[in-house]
């Protein structure tokens, strides 16, 4: 699998899931009651605040994602051309 497939098979999973997350999370919260953590009211527009977190959860599972990938790879697949050929045992 080529990089640019690597990279697609994780944003958009992430970007679908992304949309789904925000419809839940949405569904139960009102941008307009949001506020800082010292209190203070959010003084961003309905739209800026469900563009704004579409992108934080977008990225939150994207780097899931990848690390997810990242790791599930083996090192055959990130060394091919490193790693020699197991020798037959004997035996």
């Amino acid at each position: 699998m080529g990089r640019a497939e690597q990279v697609l098979s994780v944003l958009w999973p992430a970007f679908v899931m992304a949309g789904v997350l925000e419809t839940v999370v949405f569904a139960m919260v009102d941008p307009e009651t949001l506020t800082w953590f010292g209190g203070e009211p959010l003084a961003w527009s309905r739209q800026a605040v469900y563009t704004v977190s579409f992108f934080v959860f977008w990225g939150a599972i994207a780097a899931a994602s990848a690390l997810t990938a990242a790791l599930s790879c083996e090192v055959r697949d990130v060394r091919a051309s490193e790693v020699p050929p197991a020798a037959p045992r004997a035996g």
